[in-house]
């Protein structure tokens, strides 16, 4: 362990080798830059080492589980209309865990129920009602942002 607060990196990124190279990697990097130890999924979980084996859906979903139960907070990559399953429900869980919840997205599309948010509004429960934009996070470059909510947090600011 580092002593840096740990991320769960919720992302759909590392199902495809074109993603793990380009955005997951520069994710990875901007979380770390920022002061960040970002967990992410498939680097821990060994999923594709797990997939000849009876019961890998089983034992993915169970460490994924327990990775977001250990960590501190967690920056899910919101992708899509609408976003990557797996990704809705680490973000519920760590949600519903009271993990402070940071969201990522790139995707200019809205798939959203409302006026005021980008995506259905049941992903910004774990954000605060009033500033929930400084937990959006739209390119690696803002990651580290002194101004936005994830750098206040890793500086020890309670959120």
């Amino acid at each position: 362990m580092s002593g840096r607060k740990t991320l769960y990196l919720a992302n759909p990124y590392g199902f495809s080798p074109a993603h793990r190279a380009g955005p997951l990697n520069e994710l990875i990097d901007a979380l770390t830059s920022a002061g960040a130890d970002p967990w992410e999924p498939f680097a821990l979980g060994d999923q594709e080492g797990w997939t000849d084996q009876p019961g890998w859906a089983y034992k993915v979903g169970q460490n994924d589980m327990r990775l977001v139960r250990e960590s501190d907070g967690i920056f899910a990559v919101v992708n899509g209309c609408p976003p990557d399953e797996g990704v809705m429900v680490e973000l519920g869980m760590a949600i519903a865990w009271g993990k402070p919840t940071f969201l990522y997205r790139d995707d200019f599309r809205r798939c959203a129920d409302s006026e005021t948010y980008p995506l259905n509004l049941m992903l910004y429960t774990g954000l605060p009602e009033h500033g929930w934009q400084d937990f959006w996070y739209t390119k690696p470059e803002e990651i580290a942002d002194p101004t936005k909510a994830l750098a206040r947090w890793l500086a020890g600011e309670a959120l």
